[in-house]
């Protein structure tokens, strides 16, 4: 899968890692994963779907 994402700590976009999808209250769909280098968790709204 490998989505990218911005990581807000190291203030730059990387690929997450122990990714899943999820789907947040208002039905749209989202990835929620950490960063590699840190360790931060990564969050990544999706389109509707």
């Amino acid at each position: 899968m490998a989505e990218k994402g911005y990581c807000v700590k190291c203030k730059t976009q990387r690929e997450m890692k122990e990714e899943q999808k999820v789907t947040m209250k208002n039905k749209r769909l989202a990835v929620k994963g950490k960063c590699p280098e840190c360790g931060t968790g990564m969050y990544k709204i999706l389109g509707k779907q």
